[in-house]
């Protein structure tokens, strides 16, 4: 397949550690690693899209250089969790003889490990034990209490962040320069706004935007993620610090009527109020009265009426 016909994801993966965005810590541990060629076991832990996945094969490529290919194996265990897959495909890749350079292992990725079963996870514990001396494993997941402690005690464990948009910016406009496309202030901070600090989103919201409209203006971007539009969160943070309670759920009703669930307009909500300019103390306590309404609605009341009594009580704090 061709460059140009590569979804922008793959087509701009790093391939050197240099080149993987933020994470410096961690990332500083894998380029010692990679230099000194004795690769642990390890378990990565961060949420989606921050470079798990991306920057141990980064590791394996300069470790073991064109025998990465035959040496390393890849497995999505989300799909792939049970104690059969760890006994057949995992065990037989680990028994297998692979030429590679001198004092280095095999490496087996295991993606999504928290989705693994406790019986496949107590059966992986025994082969990384069995097979230490010629293959290393490096778990990717992201919730490291779902890993049993066995597992956990046999690892070194890399924490990743999301990405803050002084990471990501940079990288969002050499892609851009790099497809010849103008890059535009306000489209590249509605494409921050609605990644979340996850990589992988912004470059699909990117490549989408630019295939749907041929540019990255800031109506286009919302209109291919399809989320609740920060202009009208705004104004509904306004109407509260001012005490407008029917203001702010007239504006409220605008994204209610366009189909969006209580729990999309209070993830973006909160977005907005943390970049709101107001007094902190307030901002604060704004801040903790969405993540109650959050917990509520994720206990199963998911109703209007829950975010109407938010709001009622963001205008009572502001007076």
């Amino acid at each position: 397949m061709a460059d140009f016909e590569l979804p922008w994801v793959e087509k701009y993966r790093p391939q050197i550690l240099d080149d993987v965005v933020g994470n410096e810590r961690t990332l500083k541990q894998l380029q010692t690693i990679a230099i000194q060629g004795n690769m642990p076991n390890m378990l990565l832990v961060g949420p989606p899209g921050c470079g798990k996945t991306t920057s141990i094969w980064c590791l394996a490529r300069q470790m073991l250089g064109d025998s990465a290919k035959q040496a390393v194996c890849e497995l999505n265990a989300s799909d792939e969790r049970g104690i059969d897959v760890v006994r057949e495909k995992i065990k037989s890749f680990a028994q297998q003889k692979v030429n590679v350079p001198s004092n280095m292992h095999k490496i087996i990725i295991l993606d999504e490990a928290d989705s693994m079963t406790a019986s496949a996870q107590q059966a992986l514990r025994m082969i990384m034990t069995d097979y230490t001396s010629t293959t290393r494993f490096a778990l990717a997941c992201n919730d490291s209490s779902k890993i049993i402690e066995a597992i956990q005690s046999r690892c070194a464990i890399l924490r990743f962040t999301r990405l803050n948009e002084g990471e990501m910016r940079p990288r969002l406009i050499r892609v851009l320069e790099n497809e010849r496309i103008m890059p535009d202030d306000k489209g590249l901070d509605a494409l921050l706004f609605t990644a979340e600090g996850d990589m992988r989103n912004a470059l699909n919201n990117l490549q989408a935007t630019i295939s749907a409209f041929g540019n990255l203006e800031f109506e286009n971007v919302f209109k291919v993620c399809d989320q609740p539009h920060p202009d009208i969160l705004k104004n509904v943070i306004e109407s509260c610090t001012e005490g407008q309670f029917t203001q702010a759920c007239d504006s409220l009703k605008i994204l209610w009527v366009q189909g969006y669930s209580p729990l999309d307009i209070i993830g973006s909500l909160y977005k907005v109020v943390t970049t709101f300019s107001m007094n902190e103390n307030i901002q604060l306590k704004y801040l903790k009265e969405l993540a109650v309404l959050r917990m509520r609605l994720l206990d199963g009341v998911c109703t209007l009426l829950q975010v109407h009594g938010c709001i009622a009580k963001l205008c009572e704090l502001s007076l």
